[in-house]
């Protein structure tokens, strides 16, 4: 409601100013023309009885001539009245004539003037000309010279301005109608103007506004080749820029989301580790303690004395391997762990990785079939091996006495792209059940704590498995497991990965 109101204040106030300014234009212009119009007619009826004068002057003289020159006061004691007769004939105005002693001398009005000269006659009786108005009646008086400057009296021309002054009020009329005219007409396109002007200033308060909204401008809101045309055009080119502006303050936003919930995430992983990593740690450390005791207090039980070795070795083992893995997955998970990667001929380390295995497997039963293909990945070598080897040593330990554990790989075609090879790891083991699949690869995590015991799993090997093929853009899964075993598959990339990718 206040933008309606600031609108059109707007323009009342810019139409009133182009009004006031229409006015004052018009009454100074009209004081100027009408000035001159009462001074033209001035000079003009003085240049008029100027003229009159000298004719008057000239008949005086002519008379002087014919009447034998007599003396000036009884020249016109004697002329004076037929004279002003002539003189009003021949000017078409009353005329008085008035001797030099300011009496009357004659006049060609029927009755003798009341009217009071003597002020003017001291004026004439020097030989200057004089006026007196009265009403819109108007007395020119003028010296009356016989020859030799000889002044023989006064005429008087009585002059009527009835006639000017209403030219005068007719023009003055004129003019109060043409300003009043040009003022509302100024006034009325003067409001059109500014509406217009102020109806685009309102569409630019608009856009300003939709702007303000989010709602970014499409086009130049006004078509325009002046000023107003160019902040049209600077709002939408700045509306153009705020739109980007926004959209990488929006990208930035998000990714900063992101990076504060990963670590927010880290720092829950980070917490879940050490409370994990301090009881898995407890857990062996409180079996050798324990032995240690035993191994204290009956050092004369050989029997006792070689169970507690055993059971000590094998817990320091599987302390020695929680710490390792734990370490190494920690480092990954915390500082960008590096690789070396580069083109790896697969089927020579899978074969290798199956014979570092192979006593293990024989020892417990279990065979180790390989079916293998030739081909190269894009991979550390190191990291290839420690995963296949965690997959096969879990296939062996989780297996059933004459099991097997199967090894294969092949390349898959991806359409546009250079492919991927699969590792696949298969074993007839125990399985795991279909509730735990979702967190195998979670740090710490065991299907079964006898389970692990019996085998030595920390709940690391998966996880860090896991960690080292994402490393190289990989991954690992379980397909499939079951009573009859489980399967689980590596995939990498067969050539060296896009570095535009993150590679």
């Amino acid at each position: 409601m206040k933008r309606r109101t600031w609108r059109f204040g707007l323009k009342g106030k810019a139409a009133a100013l182009l009004a006031i300014l229409l006015a004052a234009v018009i009454a100074f212009l009209s004081v100027l023309v009408l000035a001159g119009i009462r001074e033209d007619q001035r000079e003009r009826l003085e240049q008029t009885l100027a003229a009159e004068a000298e004719s008057a002057n000239l008949r005086v003289r002519q008379e002087v001539l014919t009447s034998g020159s007599p003396a000036p006061d009884a020249f016109m004691e004697q002329s004076g009245q037929g004279l002003a007769v002539d003189l009003g004939a021949e000017s078409g105005l009353p005329v008085t004539l008035y001797k030099t002693d300011g009496s009357l001398a004659g006049t060609s009005l029927p009755f003798q003037p009341k009217v009071d000269v003597q002020d003017a006659l001291s004026y004439t009786a020097k030989g200057q000309s004089a006026y007196i108005t009265e009403g819109d009646q108007l007395l020119y008086l003028a010296p009356l010279y016989a020859f030799d400057q000889e002044s023989v009296g006064t005429v008087q021309f009585h002059v009527s301005l009835t006639e000017q002054q209403a030219f005068y009020e007719r023009i003055r009329r004129l003019f109060w109608l043409a300003g009043v005219t040009v003022l509302v007409g100024g006034f009325l396109l003067g409001y059109l103007f500014v509406w217009r002007q102020a109806h685009v200033i309102t569409r630019l308060n608009r856009a300003a506004t939709r702007i303000g909204e989010g709602e970014y401008l499409r086009e130049p809101t006004v078509q325009r080749k002046d000023e107003l045309g160019e902040l049209a055009q600077g709002i939408y080119e700045m509306s153009g820029k705020i739109a980007t502006t926004h959209a990488q303050l929006t990208d930035e936003k998000s990714k900063l989301l992101e990076a504060v919930t990963r670590l927010q995430e880290l720092e829950q992983q980070q917490k879940l580790f050490i409370g994990n990593i301090s009881h898995e740690l407890k857990t062996p450390l409180t079996s050798i303690l324990a032995y240690a005791d035993l191994l204290d207090m009956y050092r004369d039980d050989p029997a006792l004395l070689e169970e507690a070795a055993r059971h000590i070795g094998m817990e320091a083992e599987r302390l020695y391997a929680l710490v390792e893995k734990s370490l190494k997955l920690s480092s990954m998970d915390v500082y960008e762990f590096e690789t070396h990667a580069s083109s790896v001929d697969l089927k020579p380390l899978l074969t290798e990785a199956a014979l570092r295995l192979q006593a293990k497997a024989e020892k417990q039963g279990i065979e180790l079939v390989t079916t293998l293909q030739d081909g190269k990945v894009w991979a550390d070598s190191d990291n290839m091996m420690h995963m296949v080897m965690n997959l096969l040593d879990n296939g062996v330990k989780y297996n059933q006495p004459g099991g097997k554990v199967f090894l294969s790989n092949k390349a898959i075609s991806e359409p546009g792209g250079p492919g991927r090879m699969q590792i696949t790891v298969k074993d007839t083991g125990i399985g795991i059940p279909p509730e735990a699949w979702p967190r195998i690869f979670d740090p710490f995590f065991t299907v079964s704590s006898d389970r692990a015991r019996v085998h030595g799993g920390t709940g690391l090997g998966l996880p860090l498995v896991r960690s080292l093929a994402e490393k190289q853009r990989g991954s690992v899964k379980l397909t499939a497991s079951g009573p009859e075993g489980s399967t689980f598959v590596i995939e990498l990339p067969l050539e060296r990965p896009d570095p535009q990718d993150g590679g």
